[in-house]
């Protein structure tokens, strides 16, 4: 270069076209200029003709003296990048063949990033865990927006967007790699689930997801971060995840911690034989104190004594997501194990062993695959292949056998046929089947439960733990809570088991009060309901979580606009995403309220800009002031909330 010794120049095109000489950004001019320039960087030296450069800046209606234009910007870069040279300039060269842009490699942020992406690499790859979270962390920092962001969509840039932007989704995976080898589990879960949602069809990411969240002790988000992955394989693709995911699955599974240890996971490992693991322990990150489920712990441990007459017990349990059915298997399973019990457990009507993670069309063969302990695969036993029933009949009366089938209203129909010819046909056998549901008024598990509730099946519906269970939780977590914390805790989780210890893991101070925080895993959950609600919907609840609880219905159809039945279409939605709740009003039946819980209203709250919700608040005081009854404190509230938009309320 030309340009004064000493001078650093930087050529950026990780966001808009810039060029920095001593960290100054230079004048380009107008942006067909900057075009200009970004279309003979990309070409790293090479020359670009005249024609093409004309082709490429105006591919249709090109002005009468585009060549003209040409050159005249080619002079003004020229000044503006090399204005010190003598003589013809060494950076900008023109020749029979076009105009040629001579940038060394380290000039480039393209380059650059790079550069740092494979340092990063290499020094994950020697677990040098603090140097590679610098590398990629100064890589990532050059970008400043879209790559190439002044070409658009013109054709001579598109192929080497998607380059930059593939290398950017790697990159970022990389750095969620790192996140959960170092222990930073929150922050890798949210880099990964926003990598899915740019990048959806990406085996990856998803995989990253589901590590990620079961490093973070939530194994069951994990694997349903692979089943929302397989539909949507199937539905858009008609192909099934690779083996490699399949054995990331089954090792979730089984929480197989040689699988799923700390020495890092990538897309490229080898796959590893699964087959032979048959030991399901409880992952070592689930510390939670077990509270608030001694009632239903007496119950299925009283069924467990009855299994071992020789009388087949069911139960079924029931409860939302995260109210604590997982953990209730889990805790019985491991009593039953040490009790002398064989433990298969189901999820969905699949396998936790055997056939490497693989859906089978054969029910039986799945459920054989859980029961047995010898590691063998069903599909390579002549004798279940010929009567698979039967196998898994003689395989349950071998001796005293807890069958756990989780998310049994998720699974097959086939699965739900084979589990209702069990209880039909087994009336000797030391066992006990326990089946958990989200929801028991699903069609495909009516049959089903029909024919347990012929069978004397316990029913153990999961509720919301109690002041007393929250209390009980903190106690046992050997914390010096306030007064009045139990209280807060359980009003702000609603009594909801799984906030509740996403909860206390924030510090104190972050819980409750002007600095609470909603649980980053929390607030993934509601943000995702969210997204499934329409829009209108969704800006019914922007309006009821600016207002007071409970809901006021004719408040929230007048400042929309909206009809009351077109209101309660919304609340219903609302109510069926599990973002509202109803309060029944147990002195007078059918009467109750509709209510935004604090965790959702908070989430909500954080989805919208600062200047919306003051002219959602803006809104809401027009309409308080039209009223003949209204409130006046609750009036100022809104005005003051309103800030600078009040003014438009009278």
């Amino acid at each position: 270069m030309n340009h004064r010794p000493g001078q650093e120049t930087r050529f950026c095109l990780l966001g808009p076209v810039e060029v920095l000489r001593d960290g100054v950004p230079l004048d380009l001019g107008p942006r067909q200029r900057r075009l200009l320039l970004v279309r003979l960087l990309i070409e790293d030296g090479r020359p670009v003709s005249q024609d093409t450069i004309l082709r490429d800046l105006w591919p249709t209606d090109r002005p009468t003296g585009a060549a003209s234009s040409v050159r005249a910007h080619i002079s003004r870069l020229r000044a503006v990048l090399d204005p010190a040279r003598q003589g013809p300039s060494t950076m900008l060269v023109s020749s029979p063949a076009g105009y040629a842009l001579k940038v060394p490699a380290e000039a480039r942020d393209t380059v650059l990033f790079e550069q740092g992406v494979s340092r990063a690499r290499e020094a994950l790859r020697t677990r040098q865990l603090v140097l590679a979270r610098r590398e990629i962390d100064a890589a990532l920092a050059l970008w400043r927006g879209e790559a190439l962001a002044e070409a658009g969509e013109h054709a001579f840039a598109i192929r080497v967007r998607a380059r930059l932007d593939g290398a950017l989704h790697d990159a970022r995976e990389l750095r969620a790699t790192i996140l959960v080898q170092q222990g930073e589990t929150e922050q890798a879960i949210d880099v990964a689930q926003s990598l899915v949602l740019k990048a959806p069809l990406r085996e990856t990411s998803w995989a990253l997801l589901m590590r990620a969240l079961y490093t973070a002790g939530r194994p069951v988000e994990a694997l349903k971060q692979y089943e929302r992955f397989r539909d949507m394989l199937a539905t858009e693709l008609g192909l099934d995840p690779s083996p490699q995911l399949r054995d990331l699955h089954t090792a979730i599974l089984r929480h197989d911690v040689v699988v799923l240890g700390t020495a890092g996971f990538t897309s490229h490992a080898p796959a590893r034989d699964l087959t032979t693991a048959r030991v399901h322990p409880r992952p070592s990150s689930v510390t939670a104190p077990f509270v608030g489920r001694g009632e239903e712990m007496a119950q299925l441990t009283a069924l467990l004594s009855g299994a071992t007459a020789d009388r087949p017990q069911w139960a079924v349990v029931n409860g939302e997501q995260g109210s604590g059915k997982t953990r209730l298997v889990e805790e019985i399973s491991a009593k039953a194990a040490a009790a002398g019990f064989t433990v298969a457990r189901t999820l969905a009507g699949q396998a936790l062993s055997g056939n490497r993670g693989v859906s089978q069309t054969c029910a039986a063969k799945q459920l054989l695959d859980a029961l047995r302990q010898d590691g063998k695969d069903s599909a390579e036993d002549k004798d279940a292949q010929k009567g698979p029933l039967a196998a898994v009949v003689r395989q349950l009366t071998l001796g005293p056998t807890l069958v756990v089938a989780d998310d049994l209203d998720r699974a097959s129909q086939s699965f739900h046929k084979l589990m209702r010819r069990l209880a039909q046909v087994l009336r000797e056998a030391p066992v006990l089947f326990v089946c958990t549901m989200r929801n028991p008024d699903a069609p495909v598990s009516s049959l089903l439960l029909a024919e347990l509730a012929l069978r004397g099946a316990s029913w153990l519906p999961l509720r919301p733990l109690t002041v007393g269970d929250v209390a009980e939780l903190l106690a046992a977590s050997g914390e010096q809570a306030p007064s009045g914390a139990a209280q807060a805790l359980h009003r702000r989780a609603e009594g909801h088991p799984f906030a509740l210890t996403e909860l206390l893991r924030l510090p104190p101070d972050r819980r409750l009060g002007p600095q609470a925080q909603v649980p980053a895993a929390v607030r993934n959950i509601v943000h995702a309901r969210l997204l499934e609600l329409p829009e209108p919907a969704r800006a019914m609840l922007a309006y009821a979580a600016a207002d007071e609880d409970p809901l006021d219905l004719g408040l929230l159809a007048d400042v929309q606009g909206l009809a009351p039945d077109e209101l309660l279409r919304l609340i219903d939605a609302a109510v069926t995403a599990r973002i509202l709740v109803w309060d029944a009003d147990p002195g007078a039946p059918g009467t109750g309220r509709y209510r935004l819980p604090e965790l959702p209203r908070d989430v909500v709250l954080s989805t919208q800009t600062p200047s919306s919700r003051q002219l959602r608040h803006a809104a809401l005081a027009r309409a308080l002031a039209s009223r003949a009854d209204g409130d006046p404190a609750r009036l100022d509230r809104h005005r003051h909330a309103a800030g600078p938009t009040a003014l438009a309320a009278p």
